[in-house]
């Protein structure tokens, strides 16, 4: 039975001519025991374009939807987006409703991965975010210059300190992946229970060519990062002269090609059969694929939000990802 097949969701009735949605259940991250709605929101924007009240909005807009998973790093805006979740965590009084998932590796506090600066990062981002444990600690980076069974026995401590209850990985290989499970065992400590990797219509190769297949080995749960290429399969960008509203207009600029144009036009044709944004439907193609729990995507306000989370209620045919998947070949 695939992931997608063991968490089948419960269909809302509609007429007949509406639209396919289905009400989102929860997904479980791996082996872990975190279960979280199928689109996990981002904090990479807070303390950087978004100030503490946009934050707070975007996070009540996601939380009245359903959500419950919030994804940010404690190299975000210098910890300030860390912070600004911690706070507002805190104004709501959701902390135990909130499953919260920070990466440590990458902060200038605190860089790599080394088992004193690694546990000297988690205790700041436990103060940064406010909270007694993080739910999902993400290794940023492969720090290639630590042995992985240093890295990984201070992770385990942490654990075991109930400081963290679940990591994984963020920028590793197959291989690598595979060379940190078979460290795991011959500690015996905790092995890894998720991915977070670049995996969207238009970045397929790295995630499909060999990572899908250690995931599923590993029973990793996969959270897709840059879900919407930094906004380009929002649909929004389809000319340079789109470029201009975008922070990141280089990166889109680079998917403005036949093969960019393509993607859309097939994302068009399934929006509209569904009545259903594009940025929709590109997030809802990722969770038809094989131990995808919730892709990472961003909002800018909190008008955005719904369609971020609609995709967890949006139910692809198989022909309609028959097409995005040649579309996108």
């Amino acid at each position: 039975m695939t992931h997608v097949e063991s968490s089948r969701l419960a269909q809302i009735v509609s007429p007949p001519s509406a639209p396919i949605r289905v009400i989102p259940r929860r997904r479980r991250i791996g082996s872990s025991d975190l279960e979280v709605f199928p689109l996990a929101m981002s904090g990479n924007v807070f303390g950087w374009t978004a100030d503490d009240r946009t934050t707070n909005a975007i996070l009540d807009a996601y939380t009245e939807q359903g959500g419950n998973f919030v994804d940010t790093a404690d190299s975000y805006a210098a910890g300030r987006s860390e912070t600004m979740i911690g706070n507002w965590m805190r104004s709501r009084r959701n902390r135990n409703d909130i499953v919260v998932a920070t990466k440590v590796g990458k902060s200038a506090d605190n860089p790599g991965l080394r088992a004193r600066v690694l546990t000297r990062a988690v205790h700041a981002s436990l103060q940064r975010l406010g909270t007694d444990r993080i739910d999902l600690l993400y290794l940023h980076i492969d720090d290639q210059d630590v042995e992985f069974e240093e890295t990984l026995l201070a992770v385990d401590e942490l654990i075991r300190a109930g400081k963290v209850r679940y990591f994984g990985g963020s920028d590793h290989t197959g291989n690598r992946l595979i060379e940190a499970r078979i460290a795991s065992a011959q500690l015996g400590v905790a092995p890894m229970v998720a991915l977070q990797n670049h995996y969207n219509l238009v970045h397929r190769t790295e995630y499909e060519g060999g990572l899908a297949h250690v995931a599923a080995q590993q029973l990793l749960g996969v959270m897709p990062r840059f879900a919407l290429a930094s906004g380009f399969l929002t649909g929004k960008y389809r000319q340079k002269a789109d470029l201009a509203r975008n922070d990141r207009g280089g990166e889109v600029a680079r998917l403005l090609t036949r093969r960019g144009l393509r993607i859309l036009a097939a994302l068009d044709s399934v929006a509209a059969a569904h009545e259903a944004d594009v940025a929709s439907v590109a997030l809802a193609w990722l969770l038809t694929k094989p131990n995808v729990v919730a892709p990472v995507a961003s909002a800018s306000g909190p008008e955005q939000v719904a369609a971020l989370t609609a995709a967890a209620g949006l139910q692809l045919t198989r022909h309609q990802v028959t097409d995005l998947d040649r579309a996108s070949e």
